[in-house]
């Protein structure tokens, strides 16, 4: 029934502002449509994602969106001189030089928002 229907991730924020201003600055994203309800993004490949103004707060304890992207080291490289500061883990496979986790074939990083959403970053090989 679902499978044949786009779906959006909501990402909860006590500051629609700062999170709108995050989003902006940070990640080069602006809204394509914005409401009193909140603001909806468009991203790659016809997806998208509504930040909303919210009185509760994420956990930030697992990833609630990620963003695929074809070179993890340029896209942690550029978003960390845009001032995106990346979490750091202690695990055998994550790499705190560069940020990143190797699984298998696939490389990941996170980061939050100004909210405390988990954010993350993938190199699907």
């Amino acid at each position: 029934m679902l499978n044949d229907v786009p779906n959006h991730a909501t990402l909860p924020c006590t500051n629609f502002e700062r999170a709108k201003a995050f989003y902006a600055d940070k990640l080069g994203l602006t809204p394509t449509s914005e409401q009193p309800a909140g603001a909806f993004y468009a991203v790659g490949g016809g997806t998208r994602f509504f930040l909303f103004p919210s009185s509760g707060a994420a956990s930030g304890s697992h990833t609630q969106m990620g963003f695929s992207v074809p070179d993890i080291d340029a896209a942690v490289r550029d978003l960390k001189a845009r001032g995106v500061t990346f979490e750091e883990y202690d695990f055998p496979s994550f790499d705190k030089a560069t940020s990143t986790a190797q699984t298998g074939p696939v490389r990941s990083a996170w980061f939050k928002d100004t909210e405390g959403n988990l954010l993350g970053l993938v190199q699907l090989s």
